[in-house]
């Protein structure tokens, strides 16, 4: 399997810092890494560029909030955001058990303007704050404890490489994306401009990744913005 240093020699050789049958430098190699796992954690907040989402449920303790991330009530990768979420009614609903979307305030000032944060009842809404170290998720109404069952759709991880000989265990095609990628970073880094036919690569492999990753889900129109028709003033009627 591709290993980072594999990634870093034949980025160094993109750009002519490195030559055929050369090995670069320990000072290089480490700055290379270094820009590697940068590449990483940028790509991590594309949607676009990560292949694949996963889904993370917990059972509600009727508290208004829950925190995300490692050690938190989702221990998972923090998320800069939420994807989507849902909640399932796990009570007298077996063994079909019913979910229903959540729709996402998009702000802090949107949830401020919720003039009783604490109301219990069936939930409809969802806050995401990103804060770090842990995110913090904020249902409301708040959901009742024990019965219903809080579902959130992030982002998988592109993890970040821990040695230079590690195996990659990404899907075959973000191997290029990876080598001329980090070519133009490392030209940039080296003070050299960056090689036409390596930028076209670069703008190719990414082309590649979003062909294939990307998902957009179906276009939702608030309610409040749908009428029940047109009303015709010939007839008198709605249709």
């Amino acid at each position: 399997m591709t290993k980072p240093l594999d990634i870093i020699k034949l980025a160094l050789k993109d750009i002519g810092v490195l030559g055929v049958g050369q090995t670069p430098l320990a000072e290089d190699t480490n700055d290379s890494f270094t820009r590697l796992n940068q590449m990483l954690a940028q790509w991590n907040r594309k949607r676009w560029l990560i292949y694949h989402l996963t889904t993370h449920g917990l059972t509600s303790t009727g508290a208004t909030s829950y925190t995300v991330g490692p050690g938190g009530d989702y221990d998972i990768p923090r998320p800069d955001k939420i994807e989507s979420a849902f909640f399932r009614q796990l009570v007298q609903s077996q063994p079909n058990q019913i979910d229903y979307p959540l729709e996402q305030l998009f702000s802090r000032e949107d949830y401020n303007n919720i003039s009783l944060k604490s109301l219990t009842s069936f939930s409809s809404y969802y806050f995401y704050d990103s804060g770090y170290p842990l995110g913090t998720l904020y249902p409301w109404p708040v959901p009742q404890a024990s019965i219903y069952a809080v579902h959130i759709t992030v982002k998988s991880v592109l993890t970040e490489f821990t040695s230079l000989t590690q195996d990659i265990d990404f899907p075959p095609e973000y191997m290029a994306a990876l080598e001329w990628n980090l070519a133009q970073r490392l030209a940039i880094g080296y003070g050299k401009p960056v090689p036409p036919d390596v930028k076209a690569m670069a703008v190719d492999s990414l082309n590649v990744l979003r062909s294939s990753n990307y998902q957009i889900a179906r276009l939702i129109i608030p309610r409040s913005l749908i009428r029940p028709g047109v009303y015709n003033p010939y007839s008198d009627q709605i249709r």
